[in-house]
C-alpha cells in the first residue's frame, strides 16, 4: 500500500493552507494498493517533534475503504480525539523550528468498534491482528 498527497511529496513542506497559519484544512491524500479484504481504514497524523512529546493532530477510524481522502474533509469515518482534546483535523502549528508530521493509514479487516472520540492509543490497541497493510507519508512544516 502507498500513501501520497497531491499537495506535497514525501519529506517535503506541507503547504500553509493545511496549517494553523492558513485555513487549517486537512490535506488531500491518495491511497494506492488497498488490499483485497479491506473493510475500512484508520488514519493517524502526529508530530513526534513536539516539545511535550508526540502531538496527535488527527485520529480517524472505521473510514470506508476508498483510494482518496479529499481536501478539507470535515467528517471522516469515526472521529478520534487529537491532543487538543477535540475531534477532527488540527493542522501543523509548531511552537518553534521545523517539525515532521507523520500521516499513517492502516487497511483493516473490519471496524474497530470503538466509540467516537477514542484516543490514538485506544485505536492502536484495538488494531493488532486486524491490519492487512499500512503506509505512511511524512511532511514538514515551520512557521514563516
Amino acid at each position: 500500500m502507498r500513501l501520497t498527497s497531491p499537495a506535497f511529496g514525501e519529506d517535503e513542506a506541507i503547504p500553509e493552507r493545511f496549517t494553523c497559519d492558513g485555513a487549517d484544512l486537512s490535506p488531500p491524500l491518495s491511497i494506492e494498493g488497498i488490499p483485497d479484504g479491506t473493510a475500512c481504514l484508520a488514519l493517524i497524523m502526529d508530530d513526534p517533534d513536539a516539545p511535550v512529546g508526540t502531538w496527535d493532530h488527527w485520529v480517524a477510524y472505521d473510514i470506508p475503504a476508498a483510494p482518496a481522502i479529499p481536501e478539507g474533509v470535515k467528517a471522516l469515518g469515526t472521529a478520534g480525539r487529537n491532543s487538543w482534546r477535540r475531534t477532527g483535523y488540527g493542522g501543523p502549528c509548531p511552537p518553534f523550528g521545523e517539525h515532521r508530521y507523520f500521516f499513517r493509514v492502516y487497511a483493516l479487516d473490519g471496524p474497530l468498534g470503538l466509540k467516537p472520540g477514542a484516543s490514538k492509543q485506544q485505536v492502536l490497541e484495538a488494531m493488532p491482528g486486524r491490519v492487512l497493510a499500512e503506509a505512511s507519508l511524512i511532511g514538514r512544516y515551520s512557521h514563516r
